[in-house]
């Protein structure tokens, strides 16, 4: 759940007073829910949450898993409670950003999905079990996916099948078949369908073949009639197709344990690998820049970053987050936004594959960005909400808002001093090929796309500190610090 500003310190000890607050989407659980006071976050465990809160601990099963590394830290803290009947209060570890599914690349989300039915494992090794596998239970921590619910697990009842399967298969299987067997873009059904893509969808879009594919046929054809079957079943509807797929009544722990191999061995099998496109290939296009204009911008923005010492940037409209990591190398946190999910997967390839730790990809159109989503619109916050960053690069990005997406250039700026407290932006002028392009198949009804106009809209909300021309280029790169 995304925490508000605030840098999450706190005693141990002592007595943290004042107003709390719930956080947006943490309030279905009555075993427990998050709350922020005094800009700390917190989670209160209640009454009817102690006994599998208690096990999670004396099982070993905590530190086990804290320990490799799949579930966010906890500190039991002696503070005042945000409401009645309270077992313990929790101190998570922050997660610096929180990002959601539907803005997760193929890759991440078949990271994510590992982790769970990893957990899961370790959990039945413990004598519990997960009995919820939402998605939004994941986040990213240091360049892996982690845990971030500690009231998740519960005692193991033998014979009782997994109550998460369906949604397990729905947040993870599900959208994963089809980016990989269909188009990536059906990723996005997941910012519709906030418990995941129902079952009957998903195998109405997959491709026939699919029904002959083993674990697609078991986990999504055959469930998604199974779950027709006992619509109005209740409860336990939710685990009764992994009943089904033991062929018996009962269903015992080590179908359970079978049943999640198939799952994980099904889960490796979505994959998807990005194909060439614009935005993933434009450095090594060479369409924008020289070799020795883009080392000059690099250097440009280095010098920039160095001013501004930024603990959170946002890279907006990253590509394979080239300055992203730059900005990394800075010492900031990087959040890297790229409308192209190939582009996205390359960087978070390079994630994996560098075992960075500061910088986090994500799939996001920002002519459209996520808004607020769910319950009163205030259980997944918006792209904006989660602000703001110390700093924003917005390099070569200015011209797809304003021409391409019609979006006048003091909208564009007002935007910007919503995002962050600093700007590093680049002016791409008309002469640029690259506006030629954009401007090739239209009418060029954009008077006001001027160097002048630009810096007046800016200047509406910014102070302008630097202005550096790009060499090599007509272009210009802006450090702009927010009134």
């Amino acid at each position: 759940m995304p925490p508000p500003p605030g840098d999450g310190r706190a005693a141990a000890g002592g007595t943290a007073s004042g107003p709390a607050a719930r956080v947006g989407g943490s309030f279905r659980d009555p075993a427990g829910f998050v709350f922020t006071r005094g800009g700390v976050l917190y989670r209160q465990v209640n009454a009817r949450g102690a006994a599998d809160y208690d096990l999670l601990h004396s099982s070993g099963l905590y530190d086990t898993l804290v320990g490799d590394g799949l579930l966010v830290a906890v500190e039991e803290v002696d503070v005042e409670p945000a409401a009645a009947d309270p077992h313990r209060i929790l101190r998570p570890e922050r997660v610096p950003f929180i990002s959601y599914p539907y803005e997760w690349c193929p890759g991440q989300l078949r990271d994510a999905a590992l982790l769970t039915l990893r957990v899961q494992t370790l959990a039945m090794d413990a004598g519990m079990s997960l009995r919820d596998a939402s998605a939004f239970n994941v986040q990213f921590l240091r360049g892996r996916p982690v845990l971030i619910d500690t009231l998740s697990f519960e005692a193991l009842v033998e014979g009782r099948p997994w109550v998460a399967y369906r949604q397990f298969c729905q947040h993870f299987l599900a959208p994963l078949a089809l980016a990989s067997a269909v188009d990536v873009r059906l990723l996005g059904l997941l910012r519709t369908h906030l418990d995941g893509i129902p079952l009957d969808l998903a195998a109405a879009l997959l491709p026939a073949r699919t029904k002959l594919t083993p674990g697609l046929a078991l986990h999504l054809h055959s469930h998604a009639r199974s779950q027709q079957r006992h619509a109005d079943a209740g409860r336990e509807a939710a685990g009764r197709g992994a009943a089904d797929l033991a062929g018996s009544g009962r269903f015992s722990t080590k179908a359970f344990r079978g049943l999640v191999e198939s799952l994980r061995t099904a889960v490796t099998k979505q994959t998807w690998e990005p194909s060439p496109s614009a935005w993933r290939d434009y450095y090594a296009a060479k369409q924008s820049y020289t070799d020795a204009a883009l080392a000059a911008k690099e250097e440009l923005v280095g010098k920039l970053l160095a001013d501004l010492s930024p603990r959170t940037v946002w890279d907006l409209g990253a590509n394979t987050g080239r300055f992203s990591r730059l900005a990394a190398a800075a010492g900031a946190t990087v959040v890297s936004l790229e409308l192209d999910p190939s582009a996205v997967e390359v960087s978070w390839q390079q994630v994996r594959e560098r075992s960075e730790t500061s910088v986090l990809p994500l799939v996001a159109d920002l002519a459209n960005p996520s808004p607020a989503l769910g319950w009163a619109c205030a259980e997944r916050d918006s792209l904006t909400a989660r602000g703001p960053a110390d700093a924003v690069l917005a390099l070569a990005l200015v011209h797809h808002l304003a021409i391409a997406g019609n979006v006048p250039l003091p909208d564009v700026a007002r935007w910007f001093s919503q995002l962050c407290h600093a700007l590093v932006v680049e002016w791409v002028p008309k002469d640029d090929p690259m506006v030629g392009r954009l401007l090739a198949s239209r009418e060029d009804i954009f008077d006001d796309y001027t160097a002048a106009a630009f810096e007046a809209a800016l200047c509406e909300h910014f102070d302008i500190e630097r202005r550096e021309p790009v060499p090599g280029s007509s272009r210009v790169l802006y450090l702009l610090r927010r009134r």
